[in-house]
């Protein structure tokens, strides 16, 4: 029988490595996600998203199928690819925030436990750089195993229960924690809101990264302010765009503009950067609307609220957002109409946890 470390340690970490890459294609993250996990600019780059699923599992193959130097080799890789995910991870885990990671497909908020397991992987990974040079040069851990049927057996039994173990049955999603829904507003009936699907839709940051606009939603509630820098009405919306991120810390305030970064004197490159969106893909897929408009998006892939037109109405759907997630109206202090969105309430149960109600448009 072959050595058990030589044998079982590339194998174990080889089926991570696969299935990893597996989940990345059927599941792929977005620049805005790297970003999060503060991996450095010079590495986002799109070719590198699109690339590093497909690396990972080219090394998870080389790890079963070469030993000696070539196996030697691929391990050293796996352990500095293994060791870089452990700093990102825990900077985050010491950041103490909400940061997300789709390291294995389905989108998780990133834990002590996720740091747990990403030093256990990197202990892995040297173990196995340790031994793998004992396998065949050709053939690695993989012919080792063959020359005992039960290790095969045994191997391929726990790689198939821990794929299903893992396996995502459903869509996942990153929330925001809510509190007790507000009353409704307005006086309408909270049924009358039917809420639907957040278009995946892509969207630029002003920075020209090309994101999903549900998946950048869902690791934080946005609420998107449609304007246009030649739009009369617009133009004290986007004066207020900043008190209304101090006052609505639990969302993205962002502006959707339908105009190219470079073109726009409204482009924020700061976060939250603003988002282009020159095809006009958003508005086409929730509601044709002039400018300005207000929606909210929920962080469990659904509308929040909105979307509502007219400067007037915007400012009042902030100050429904404001007092959904805080029981109260903001008043004169937060810039913010006091009366509510006409003829539509707003209810929240998705900046936390699920729906808000929109105002009609005006």
């Amino acid at each position: 029988m072959p050595d058990a470390f030589p044998v079982a340690m590339p194998l174990v970490l080889a089926v991570v490595l696969i299935a990893s890459g597996v989940a990345k294609l059927r599941a792929p993250d977005d620049l805005a996600g790297w970003r999060d996990l503060g991996v450095p600019a010079a590495f986002r780059r799109e070719w590198l998203r699109r690339l590093h699923p497909w690396a990972e599992l080219a090394l998870g193959v080389a790890l079963a199928v070469l030993g000696g130097w070539l196996g030697l080799l691929a391990a050293l890789v796996a352990l500095a690819l293994m060791l870089a995910y452990t700093v990102l991870v825990a900077r985050v885990v010491r950041r103490s925030d909400d940061t997300s990671c789709a390291c294995f497909g389905a989108r998780k908020r990133v834990t002590r436990v996720t740091l747990v397991r990403n030093i256990w992987l990197s202990l892995l990974a040297l173990v196995t750089a340790a031994v793998v040079w004992a396998n065949p040069l050709l053939g690695g851990a993989v012919v080792a195993a063959t020359a005992d049927l039960v290790w095969v057996v045994a191997l391929a039994v726990a790689a198939v229960t821990a794929a299903l173990v893992v396996w995502p049955e459903g869509e996942a999603s990153v929330a925001v924690s809510p509190p007790a829904a507000a009353p409704a507003v307005g006086g309408a009936d909270d049924l009358d809101y039917i809420r639907t699907r957040t278009p995946a839709v892509p969207v630029t940051m002003a920075d020209g990264t090309v994101v999903n606009l549900r998946t950048l939603a869902a690791r934080k509630p946005i609420l998107l302010l449609a304007v246009s820098s030649v739009c009369g009405p617009c133009e004290s919306i986007y004066e207020r765009r900043d008190q209304w991120r101090a006052l609505l810390p639990e969302v993205d305030v962002r502006l959707l503009l339908a105009e190219p970064a470079a073109m726009s004197r409204w482009t924020e490159r700061d976060e939250p950067q603003s988002l282009h969106d020159v095809e006009e893909y958003v508005a086409g897929s929730i509601g044709d609307w002039a400018t300005p408009t207000a929606v909210l998006i929920g962080a469990d892939g659904l509308l929040a609220g909105g979307p509502v037109t007219g400067d007037l109405a915007v400012e009042a759907f902030v100050g429904d957002v404001y007092e959904s997630l805080h029981g109260e109206r903001p008043g004169q202090a937060g810039s913010v109409h006091d009366g509510p969105v006409r003829d539509g309430p707003v209810h929240d149960d998705s900046v936390r946890e699920g729906p808000m109600r929109d105002g009609s448009a005006v």
